[in-house]
């Protein structure tokens, strides 16, 4: 069995913190075989830098995922050369670096496949998910089972489509993007787990990570306002997710918080 951690979008200062102080107990504790997160806010909420990235691989974490705020800090553009698994989105035009998908090794021996893959409605425009999934899994290499998606979408239904669409193909999809954790987490018939949303890693005294009274001093008055992440109330929201490496189907799936 291969265990995998997905950490919910990491948030700012707050959520780095969480993680540098949690993740190594929960990967001995839980026996996790490869750990991934979603990092497109670690920097102050929107973006992420080399240097915070370099620093989140060196807390642990195997593969960073990401979603339409990657591109916001222009130094991370020349880093996904450097490193892979840095994804962003597979369905963004080509030309852009970088790439959504890699394959890497678990501590277990297994080798394991990563995808990330952006939603279309309400959110910068983008190929077709549900095709650039097709054309990812047909390139993968058959002996590859484990396979896991990160889908960065604004609504349910789409990532339900998903979850749906991709069921037995792959051992996991688990969206991300809204950072609101939701309590649909189940193993499909197919074997596929799912959840519409895994959470955020930051401060949950907030409106989605920012502060919230200047979201509502936006929503009273309608007036541009600049956005600075909340400092309070940090949890960590993440999923495990079971597999049998030689089927690629999940066998448990169980939301993990840490306040």
């Amino acid at each position: 069995m291969t265990n995998l951690l997905f950490i919910g979008d990491i948030f700012a200062s707050p959520g780095r913190s969480l993680v540098a102080r949690h993740l190594r107990d929960i990967v001995g504790t839980e026996k996790i075989d490869l750990t991934i997160a979603n990092g497109e806010n670690a920097a102050g909420g929107f973006g992420i830098t080399p240097q915070l990235a370099d620093e989140l691989f060196g807390y642990g974490i195997d593969v960073l995922t990401s979603g339409n705020h990657v591109w916001d800090k222009r130094e991370i553009h020349d880093y996904f050369a450097r490193q892979p698994r840095l994804l962003r989105p597979a369905n963004y035009v080509e030309e852009l670096p970088g790439a959504g998908v890699v394959v890497v090794g678990a501590r277990n021996g297994v080798d394991c496949a990563v995808l990330n893959l952006q939603g279309r409605s309400y959110m910068p425009s983008t190929d077709c998910p549900f095709r650039k999934a097709d054309a990812l899994l047909r390139d993968l290499p058959p002996e590859v089972k484990v396979r896991f998606v990160d889908f960065h979408a604004e609504l349910t239904s789409e990532k339900m489509g998903m979850g749906w669409y991709l069921d037995g193909r792959v051992s996991a999809v688990i969206g991300t993007h809204t950072h609101v954790a939701t309590a649909d987490t189940r193993i499909l018939p197919n074997g596929t787990a799912y959840q519409t949303d895994v959470g955020m890693t930051g401060p949950y005294h907030s409106i989605i990570g920012i502060d919230k009274d200047i979201i509502l001093r936006r929503f009273l008055t309608q007036l541009p306002v600049r956005m600075e992440a909340a400092r309070h109330g940090a949890e960590l929201h993440a999923v495990i997710v079971a597999v049998d490496e030689s089927t690629g189907r999940a066998s448990a799936v169980r939301r993990h918080t840490v306040t």
